[in-house]
């Protein structure tokens, strides 16, 4: 197989949106940091310390946000889903919309810190 057929699974299928990183990665980087403001309350940590914020899918005059919850019975998930939403528009002046992925969360996605701030050591 040649390089050119090679495809991995971050490569967005032709009839996707075009994940175009290089060009938003430093709007990403602002709205990453911005969602760090985002709250799970019963944890008392961030959507972004939790590893809950997946990926991003950027179109020009929209945001994709796939986000997963830590269970998905979550009761404040409608709540921390329209956060995440709001704070996504605020930042990028964009559409935002918020996609629940199909990950189950595990405590192996906290950021490292924030896992050992909460006693997890692996």
């Amino acid at each position: 197989m040649d390089e050119q057929n090679k495809t991995d699974s971050t490569t967005a299928p032709a009839n996707t949106s075009v994940n175009l990183t290089s060009e938003y990665g430093p709007l990403e980087d602002q709205l990453r940091t911005a969602l760090r403001e985002v709250y799970d309350p019963e944890l008392g940590m961030s959507v972004v310390e939790l590893g809950l914020i997946r990926k991003f899918e950027w179109e020009p005059d929209q945001v994709e946000v796939i986000m997963i919850l830590t269970t998905p019975f979550c009761p404040y998930g409608p709540s921390i889903i329209e956060q995440v939403r709001a704070k996504s528009v605020e930042v990028t002046q964009r559409t935002a919309k918020v996609t629940l992925g199909l990950e189950m969360w595990e405590p192996t996605m906290m950021e490292d810190q924030a896992a050992a701030n909460w006693g997890l050591y692996y």
